[in-house]
């Protein structure tokens, strides 16, 4: 039996061990942000979603025209000043078509370019999304 029997870790077993949670952190981290980042996407879609039914009543108020169904003039406050929100919202119209549009903000984490569409045309409803949110269909 050895008295003087020594255990525990070295440095070089120290080292490899930071070495591969370092790696395997780097590969995880970027998709949890941008998972994270894609499911703040429900937040713009719920609040485009009541946008769009103040705007068609707009439209039906109006007469059967989009035109001046801007967001200081439809029925609902602008969900982008309410506490906490991710985007700021901003409607487009013509005469038989609209746009509205969802900027994710530079608060908590975002990157002020990533953005989500909802247009309403002869041709119906589409949704598309650039940067973060170029997935979004």
């Amino acid at each position: 039996m050895r008295l003087n029997q020594k255990s525990g870790f070295t440095l070089l077993e120290i080292i490899i061990v930071i070495i591969i949670v370092g790696v395997l952190a780097s590969l995880a981290l970027p998709r949890f942000f941008s998972t994270v980042e894609f499911s703040r996407s429900t937040e713009a879609l719920a609040s485009m979603s009541s946008i769009r039914g103040s705007v068609e009543r707009c439209y039906l108020a109006q007469g059967g025209t989009y035109a001046g169904c801007t967001m200081g003039v439809v029925d609902i406050a602008n969900p982008g000043s309410s506490p906490g929100a991710n985007f700021t919202y901003l409607i487009t119209t013509a005469a038989a078509a609209y746009t509205i549009q969802a900027r994710r903000d530079t608060l908590s984490g975002g990157d002020g370019t990533s953005q989500i569409f909802l247009r309403q045309d002869n041709n119906g409803v589409t949704r598309s999304g650039t940067g973060t949110f170029v997935g979004i269909k």
